[in-house]
């Protein structure tokens, strides 16, 4: 993956909270509830995880005593990753703002391919330790989510630092995978998806929670497919200089390494169907690269099967 250093990105589309964020320091990953944030990639499942293996729920527990300053300690992103900060897309935040601007660009030209009118663009939250948001309070241990309620993406960017110890997930195109997966929960809100799968089975092998988790990797692939065509911006220089088979199979190893049952699995426990939300390494696996191959968001229909 390379990204092209010349890009001017759009700041809006990302705010740095900060430290803290207004909602403490640490409590319980689990106050978002049911209905209201997506834990997206991992979520609660992790934040179960972390119980289970004795580490309690806080920023410390995820990281390894890292305070995540290396993601930036709060500030003006508009100074950061303007184009007169040479050495911008060394900053995590830069970078993953640039993930956000392609991945907003594909919706914006997709989304009204799917008969619901055009799409409406939302913002992504970084912060540390933990945050406030409109489906309550939440610390890192919860991992990415997408906010209903709100309609925004919050993530502590240290957990891409988990991802790769805990997870193995270490090539750095498992970072836009993640915010593909929560956009893609942005787009199931705006089409009404969310709100039907609130009303389903929320644990299960064939649940509509593990169903919405692998729309929203199918989403993650179409998206991937056509990363290299979105514009900065501009509209004119290329936010992506190229992308890789490489980067594609560092995707899917990331989607495989967070399936339930390989989760399950690592908190030492039998394998539980009924207990998944998520859905299982092969299942997780299997919609990305179906996203990623047709490159059309039309064939995620993960509602209207029984073959997950």
């Amino acid at each position: 993956m390379e990204l092209n250093e010349r890009a001017e990105l759009d700041t809006s589309q990302a705010n740095d909270l900060g430290r803290g964020s207004g909602g403490g320091g640490g409590g319980m990953g689990i106050p978002i509830p049911g209905g209201g944030g997506r834990g997206g990639i991992i979520g609660i499942v992790v934040a179960v995880l972390i119980a289970l293996l004795g580490g309690g729920f806080g920023l410390n527990a995820m990281t390894n005593g890292d305070d995540g300053s290396q993601a930036g300690g709060g500030g003006d992103i508009d100074q950061a990753c303007g184009t007169a900060n040479p050495d911008r897309l060394q900053d995590a935040r830069c970078r993953n703002l640039l993930y956000v601007n392609s991945i907003q660009g594909y919706w914006q030209k997709e989304y009204p391919e799917l008969g619901n009118g055009k799409y409406e663009p939302t913002t992504t939250n970084f912060f540390q330790q933990a945050v406030n948001t409109g489906c309550g309070q939440a610390d890192s241990g919860v991992g990415p989510f997408y906010c209903p309620a709100d309609k925004l993406v919050y993530i502590d960017l240290s957990f891409y630092d988990e991802l790769a110890t805990r997870f193995g997930a270490k090539g750095e195109f498992a970072q836009p995978y993640v915010l593909a997966h929560e956009y893609g929960h942005h787009v199931q809100d705006l089409l009404g998806t969310n709100a039907k799968a609130d009303q389903g089975d929320q644990s299960g092998p064939k649940s509509a929670s593990v169903r919405l988790e692998l729309q929203a990797d199918c989403y993650a692939g179409a998206w991937a497919k056509h990363a290299t065509e979105s514009k900065d911006k501009t509209g004119e220089k290329p936010l992506f200089k190229s992308i890789t088979e490489a980067d594609i199979s560092q995707a899917v190893d990331t989607a495989e390494a967070i399936g339930d049952d390989s989760i399950q699995e690592r908190s030492g426990g039998r394998v539980n169907p009924d207990q998944f939300t998520h859905g299982t390494s092969a299942q997780r696996k299997r919609w990305f690269t179906q996203g990623y191959t047709g490159g059309d968001p039309k064939n995620c229909d993960t509602f209207g099967t029984d073959q997950l």
